[in-house]
């Protein structure tokens, strides 16, 4: 009898994910290997390594031909449920599995938590296995500082480590949440897009529970025994995506009936299709506005489609110095007026002490 079929799809999910990264692993490698290396057969190499091992409680060196994954554990349903997955799957797959998580210290025994989490990890054969502590600032409130550190931490550990790749447990729940809170931001179709299966640096970030539901995944650690730990902040009223979770989405279901998160989950995929194909574009577009000098010329930016143009824009901001996450759809609109808008305005400040201006119908865009 085979697993419980919660189980069976997250481990399909990882799989899928592992394979995925197995192929990019062995493709780099083998354009880096040296082309005496390439040719020698892949069982004398395995031999080389365990010609290198030793008895006793030393270990094997780590095999630069086996790619290290791990997984973001906050001991909660969906991490546990992932830590686990992997843990299965990595031994039928050449891949070294570990873990890590980030203690926010932003409750009580948070430290004690963290220590529980490695312990459970370490249980499953995982290692790697690390608690790292971080410190959350206030910039861009409690739920965008608590982010920006753990991802921090996750770098750090992931190049630490020489991980090929970090799990995220993010599930099609949470896709949906980051849906409608971007809609109610009122931001564009990027943010509509939600959260990417593979992102960060090289595509280190992997979400492979982005087409599974919450309840499926928490089936998974019910099945399987998994203590989990429920984070009372999830059900604080104090945060926004936690009002989203127990309030906002029950009360559109109620009202518009069942489907909605897979239908905004849907809604992320389009958008993410639609906006990669408008950066495409963009990065094409601006080859051609720009003249001799390199500096963007208002009447060729002018005819381009609102939505390249914006791009094209905010491509140009950002290469200023202006910092990404601090460039609202209202700046853009700014500058964006003096290409369709022009009546001699002034100079427009800009997040990171950049200032767009026009002249001699050019834009110049430069630090001040």
């Amino acid at each position: 009898m085979g697993p419980h079929p919660a189980v069976a799809a997250i481990r399909l999910a990882v799989r899928r994910v592992l394979h995925d990264v197995l192929t990019e692993f062995h493709r780099h490698a083998d354009h880096d290997r040296p082309a005496d290396a390439a040719r020698r057969p892949a069982h004398a190499a395995r031999s080389r390594y365990a010609e290198a091992g030793t008895v006793g409680r030393q270990t094997l060196p780590e095999r630069p031909d086996t790619p290290l994954v791990l997984v973001a554990c906050s001991g909660g349903a969906d991490s546990m449920a992932l830590a686990s997955a992997l843990a299965f799957e990595a031994r039928k797959l050449a891949v070294r599995a570990g873990g890590i998580t980030v203690d926010h210290n932003l409750q009580p025994g948070s430290g004690l938590r963290a220590a529980e989490v490695v312990t459970r990890l370490t249980a499953m054969d995982l290692d790697p296995v690390e608690a790292v502590a971080v410190h959350v600032g206030r910039e861009g409130g409690p739920e965008a500082a608590a982010r920006d550190a753990r991802y921090a931490a996750l770098d750090a550990a992931a190049e630490r480590h020489g991980a090929a790749a970090v799990l995220l447990g993010h599930t099609r729940d949470d896709q949906a949440e980051t849906v409608l809170l971007g809609l109610a931001r009122g931001s564009g179709i990027r943010s509509l897009s939600g959260m990417a299966a593979a992102s960060g640096p090289a595509g280190r970030y992997r979400r492979p529970f982005l087409q599974l539901d919450r309840q499926a995944v928490r089936k998974a650690c019910l099945v399987q025994s998994l203590p989990v730990w429920d984070d009372p902040h999830n059900i604080d009223p104090a945060y926004t995506r936690s009002r989203l979770r127990h309030e906002g989405l029950p009360a559109l279901e109620k009202a518009l009936g069942k489907g909605v998160v897979e239908a905004l989950a849907r809604t992320a995929q389009l958008s993410r299709d639609d906006a990669d194909a408008l950066d495409t574009w963009a990065a094409q577009a601006e080859l051609s506005v720009r003249d001799e000098t390199g500096r963007l010329e208002c009447a060729k930016l002018y005819v381009l489609p609102p939505a390249v143009r914006r791009r094209v824009l905010r491509r140009a901001l950002i290469e200023a110095g202006a910092p990404a996450g601090s460039l609202f759809a209202r700046h853009l609109e700014e500058v964006d007026r003096l290409i369709t808008g022009w009546r001699g305005q002034r100079a427009i400040n800009l997040p990171g002490r950049v200032e767009a201006m026009r002249q001699g119908g050019r834009l110049v865009i430069r630090q001040s």
